[in-house]
């Protein structure tokens, strides 16, 4: 099978580049070579760059395009879009990673005109999104109809996609994110429940409403104070102006410190990958305090799941989420529980129950182990596979040899069909 891949790639800091890099060595392990064209590219801005860029390459010796494919990224969606106008082309699918919608974002060139330029408010391109989402939504529908297959990475998300983009559910597999197989560690010692909030650190990640629940719960019960700590720790973003001279994490500090807080948070930032295990088996629970955002209503609701929810469970961990996004579904296993977004009392009260009952703390770890044993990525890889090969039967067919050398490098320096 010779397949390509149109996702973003480390150094890209998103999820998704963080999640195709591990998708892309499970499916070598599972004997397929994966080409990524796209990677050290020329950003693709618009179908007729896209639709330029594919025709200077031989897609003939592809069986499979596959995209990772999240709100925003444009490159992959007009790529797809552009290889699915090919008379003779491979066959198509992407994972949706925000479902119910594809690419979110206008694609209209129009709008991106106006988008980037300096004289539009950033009010008035938030209302123009809105107003160009009927064609936004139409060139989604009408991509996903040209696809073989969609991949979900929950039953929630396939269930809203399929409804979102008017096609049959059993064109959505599901396949969970992966998870590296880690040495099993213990729980630290239960006299003091650390809790782990890990990902992007910026507006809209509802961490405020972790910090307000924490000081809630200890102005209510103070002498609980001794039998906690918070961790904040991930990946911050740029130094965005909040006010004069402030930023985000400025205000997300002072607000530990307006909770009486600031001897119980500690902060990490920037983790390397290969610190995340340690990081996360320190700790007791993970806390996922994110909520949606109300400006994405009009348009639909991103129903993915986290990565950072992934890395809690292969570390044999348990979670406190909340409901938004496909969150509930994956720690319905045993492996955590959930609380009406935004509701911070409710965070407060499920963070309290906890400290009160501290052997949920090993049933959720015991869950989440075995859970993670599961969806192990070299698993994840065998289940890609065998998806690919329904999407064509002369896949099926073919022996799991990969591209030859100079196949691949044709099509990674775009060498023209004969």
């Amino acid at each position: 099978m010779r397949l390509a891949l149109l996702s973003p790639l480390p150094p890209e800091q998103t999820g998704i580049a963080d999640y195709a890099v591990q998708w892309r060595r499970a499916v070598n392990g599972a004997g397929v070579e994966v080409l990524t064209p796209l990677q050290g590219q020329r950003p693709i801005l618009s179908l007729e760059d896209a639709q330029r860029w594919v025709a200077e390459r031989d897609w003939s010796k592809v069986d499979v395009v596959h995209a990772e494919l999240g709100g925003g990224r444009h490159g992959e969606f007009f790529v797809l879009s552009a290889l699915a106008m090919l008379p003779n082309r491979p066959a198509l699918s992407a994972t949706i990673h925000d479902p119910e919608r594809i690419v979110w974002r206008p694609v209209s060139a129009l709008w991106r005109a106006l988008d980037n330029a300096s004289w539009v408010p950033a009010l008035v391109s938030k209302i123009l999104a809105v107003l160009f989402d009927p064609h936004t939504l139409w060139a989604e529908r009408a991509l996903a109809r040209q696809l073989d297959g969609l991949v979900a990475l929950t039953q929630t998300g396939a269930q809203r996609l399929a409804r979102r983009m008017k096609v049959p559910v059993a064109k959505v597999r599901v396949i969970p994110h992966g998870t590296p197989g880690l040495p099993t560690q213990p729980l630290p010692d239960l006299s003091s429940l650390r809790l782990l909030y890990f990902g992007f650190i910026y507006s809209g990640k509802g961490i405020e409403d972790l910090v307000d629940a924490l000081g809630t719960l200890l102005k209510q019960e103070p002498e609980l104070a001794s039998q906690v700590r918070l961790t904040i720790a991930g990946g911050t973003a740029p130094d965005i102006a909040f006010g004069a001279g402030s930023s985000y994490l400025d205000g997300l500090r002072q607000r530990v410190e307006s909770q009486g807080l600031s001897g119980q948070v500690d902060w990490e930032f920037d983790v390397d990958e290969h610190d995340i295990p340690g990081l996360i088996q320190r700790h007791h629970l993970m806390v996922l305090p994110y909520r949606e955002s109300r400006k994405l209503s009009l348009m639909g609701q991103m129903r993915g799941t986290s990565g950072a929810l992934s890395w809690a469970i292969a570390a044999g961990r348990g979670a406190i989420t909340s409901d938004a996004r496909a969150f509930a579904e994956e720690i319905s296993h045993g492996n955590g529980v959930s609380y009406p977004q935004g509701q911070v009392a409710a965070l407060s009260e499920a963070i309290g129950a906890v400290l009160k009952e501290p052997d949920q703390v090993k049933q959720w770890a015991k869950a989440a182990t075995v859970l993670s044993e599961q969806r192990l990525w070299a698993r994840t890889g065998e289940a890609f596979v065998h998806y690919f090969e329904t999407l064509n039967p002369w896949v099926a067919r073919s022996a799991r040899s990969g591209s030859l050398p100079g196949e691949a490098a044709s099509l990674m320096s775009g060498g023209k069909r004969p």
